[in-house]
């Protein structure tokens, strides 16, 4: 099997180069003139909204596109493990990009929006998605996992602690309920529905072979500690849509 079709290639380099420019150009141009009080920010504050609005953008991509696939896309439905990956591997494709596009922000913006555990996070993920692209490996899990990004923009819109309160506006409590209702499913509840699936389609024999009992230790030991390890991210999500924000129109 050809390991990375020229099609996939373009697809992920365009991402990248896509998703610069949404952070260089585009984000900056549309935050002007949505929200004026966005030329207020410091140069650190600006680093970090255009780095959420380009998360957000991708996410919104990604994940209309993997609710799609899971829908309709019945060669992988009903075949998760060899089930045809093509449809998956654009929007796998389209995620390398920005993870590689992201992943140099974060070295070139260290001071503003650096984060060990955020570059830990996309190498991971990378590995993951080389076995995707490269060998079309259980596609169905893949875009599963991908479904967590529906909780990723009401992530950004948890309000960092030092930006100063101007006008003394809070904002709904909206965004958090939402993020909790989301991120309930993308965090916690998918984990569980993925785990039960992958062990269902697992013949024994498979099951024997090391590197798929490594990988079943992963995610059940995953399984068991999702809750513990997501429930602040939730809690903040909610605490933080009471706190008072800055992000208004001057």
């Amino acid at each position: 099997m050809e390991t990375f079709s020229q099609f996939i290639f373009t697809i992920s380099v365009t991402s990248f180069f896509t998703f610069q420019w949404l952070f260089h150009k585009v984000s900056p141009w549309m935050s002007i003139r949505i929200s004026p009080g966005f030329l207020g920010l410091s140069d650190k504050q600006k680093v970090e909204w255009n780095s959420r609005t380009v998360s957000t953008l991708h996410a919104l991509v990604v994940g209309i596109f993997c609710l799609y696939i899971l829908l309709f896309d019945d060669a992988v439905n009903k075949d998760p493990v060899w089930g045809d990956p093509t449809l998956v591997k654009t929007n796998v494709a389209i995620t390398t990009g920005y993870l590689i596009s992201d992943l140099l922000l974060i070295f070139y913006y260290w001071k503003a929006i650096g984060d060990k555990f955020f570059v830990v996070h996309h190498l991971a993920a990378l590995y993951a998605y080389y076995y995707v692209l490269g060998q079309g490996m259980l596609p169905y899990f893949a875009n599963f996992r991908l479904l967590a990004e529906f909780s990723t923009p009401c992530v950004n819109q948890r309000l960092p602690k030092d930006l100063p309160t101007q006008h003394g506006k809070r904002c709904g409590h909206g965004p958090g309920i939402f993020y909790g209702a989301c991120g309930r499913h993308a965090r916690l509840l998918q984990p569980h529905v993925f785990c039960l699936r992958l062990r269902g389609v697992l013949p024994g024999a498979l099951r024997r072979t090391s590197r798929m009992d490594l990988l079943q230790h992963l995610l059940g030991h995953h399984e068991h500690h999702v809750d513990a390890q997501d429930r602040p991210w939730l809690l903040q999500g909610v605490e933080g849509s009471t706190q008072e924000q800055s992000w208004q129109t001057s």
